[in-house]
């Protein structure tokens, strides 16, 4: 798997998928986990999910999911 192809992906479906972006702020580790379609360890999960958080201004996602609150604090 490459990587740096799938968090291109992830990111593309958090920004575009508005159910998928609010799983991801809710949970960004199942999130994850239920797009990549392996079964990888939680550290190299949690490395894909920061690189999305990385690459997505997660402001900008709550913002347009309205009202998540405390949740984007979760993801730090």
């Amino acid at each position: 798997m490459d990587v740096k192809e799938k968090v291109n992906e992830l990111v593309d479906k958090v920004k575009n998928d508005k159910d998928f972006g609010k799983k991801f702020m809710s949970d960004p580790i199942k999130a994850v986990e239920s797009v990549v379609g392996v079964d990888l360890p939680d550290e190299k999960i949690k490395e894909i999910a920061g690189s999305i958080k990385d690459k997505v201004n997660i402001g900008d996602v709550a913002g347009k999911l309205g009202g998540l609150g405390g949740i984007i604090d979760k993801l730090k």
